[in-house]
């Protein structure tokens, strides 16, 4: 396998070698590689991307500009295929990339730092002052929100704290974004502003449930439908007062002029979809009926593993995307991922204690069953040190043998170290895409 490391060790029985290839499908279909193959191509300065068409010779100069989580890669790409065309280039990741132009920055996520602070600042400056002959191509991706990121009021330490609250506050993408779109210089379409009057191509590399364009990356080019009001309303809904970091009064209003984004090109370049479309195909070509719930599921990481695994009919393959919240009480290791699956595991065991497996003689027509569920961040990093996890009887067995309560580990929001004793974290280190998390249920 090209992506889990640890696939030997998890492939224990049939249907979860089925959910393991599933997984390396959706690996395999975001490459970037794969996607610029599929939507990108430059021919004698005729730029064309999807179904868009550029003609670069109308200007003067072409920048390039990526931040959050994969756009590395994606801006090495793009180096190389516009070659001499490239005037110059700023990206900020947390992998480290070599560029013959760009200059790039080593950023940190899921909190902001000084890094990502001064290579927004200086990305500002240097890209304040274009004109209609400069053309903009900019790789936004997941992360981007932290990564890019220039304040209007709060210090680093402020804004750091906002952040955490919010990280453990159980609030949703969308809302976490709203709050940082009002305290921000770059974002909620600010950067169109800020690029105005230059063409701009943005491609956005989802990470959001229902791929709200203006949701990824707290949308810098996209003119933002959010108010001071809204910012507020959540601010309150979430006791964010209680962070003691910053008030309502912060809150600045968004850029709502039309003429800002009469030039900007927002391309949803990659989203969930392909990745579920990828493995819907490999489950039918792999003799299982295949239905994909949804690519927007949100809800309560604690309970969403149930209610998958109710969703999914008997003999069937259930798959969906999305990103659940979890409200952080403990002191643990842990991401959204790790929680879904290890909170699943006493539902999983009523479930199959329904169906038990019986071997030997005299005992009638043996039923074999199984339910393997999967939950896993395609970026490969689920906060902490698994990109997700799996279990299935076998799981179930492993606990039973090692004595094992989940119980505790998830009062203590400690998901991870329970994954590591029983052995059902998926590891695949960092990867290059992110398209929100994903989720598998086979029914066997």
């Amino acid at each position: 396998m090209k992506f889990i490391k640890n696939y030997k060790q998890l492939a224990t029985n049939d249907q979860r070698r089925v959910v393991l290839d599933l997984i390396e499908t959706a690996f395999a279909a975001i490459t970037p590689q794969e996607i610029f193959k599929n939507n990108f191509s430059l021919d004698n300065k005729l730029l064309k991307i999807q179904n868009r068409t550029f003609d670069l010779t109308n200007f003067n100069r072409v920048i390039l500009l990526g931040f959050g989580k994969g756009s590395a890669l994606m801006c090495k790409i793009l180096e190389e295929k516009l070659g001499e065309l490239l005037t110059e280039g700023y990206d900020i990741d947390v992998v480290e990339q070599a560029f013959s132009k760009i200059q790039a920055t080593l950023g940190t996520h899921p909190l902001p730092s000084q890094q990502n602070f001064d290579f927004t600042k200086h990305v500002i400056e240097k890209l304040s002052n274009l004109t209609e002959k400069d053309f903009v191509i900019i790789t936004t991706c997941g992360g981007g929100s932290v990564m890019f990121e220039s304040p209007h009021k709060l210090t680093l330490e402020q804004i750091t704290g906002m952040n955490k609250a919010l990280l453990n506050s159980g609030a949703t993408i969308s809302e976490m974004n709203t709050i940082r779109k009002h305290l921000s210089r770059v974002k909620g379409g600010s950067l169109a502003k800020i690029l105005y009057p230059a063409t701009v191509v943005n491609l956005l590399f989802s990470d959001v449930p229902g791929n709200d364009l203006s949701v990824i990356a707290s949308g810098p080019l996209v003119k933002d439908p959010t108010t001071i009001q809204d910012a507020t309303k959540i601010y309150e809904k979430y006791d964010l007062k209680a962070a003691n970091v910053f008030t309502p009064s912060d809150f600045v209003e968004t850029p709502k002029e039309d003429k800002y984004f009469e030039h900007v090109h927002n391309i949803l370049f990659l989203s969930n979809h392909t990745a579920l479309s990828a493995m819907e195909k490999r489950a039918r070509e792999l003799g299982y009926e295949a239905i994909v719930l949804t690519d927007r599921l949100q809800g309560d990481s604690r309970t969403m593993g149930e209610q998958l695994i109710k969703e999914t009919p008997p003999d069937h393959i259930l798959l969906a995307g999305g990103e659940t919240t979890i409200k952080i009480t403990g002191h643990g290791k842990g991401g959204r991922n790790q929680a879904l699956v290890v909170s699943a595991l006493d539902f999983l065991k009523k479930q199959l204690s329904t169906f038990p497996l019986l071997t030997g003689e005299g005992q009638g027509e043996v039923k074999h069953t199984n339910i393997v569920l999967a939950s896993f961040d395609s970026d490969g990093w689920d906060f902490y040190g698994f990109a997700g996890a799996l279990a299935d009887r076998d799981t179930l067995k492993k606990m039973a043998d090692m004595h094992l309560d989940p119980k505790p580990f998830l009062a203590d929001d400690n998901s991870y170290e329970f994954l590591q004793k029983i052995g059902d974290g998926i590891d695949t280190g960092k990867l290059e895409s992110n398209v929100s998390d994903l989720f598998i249920v086979l029914k066997k």
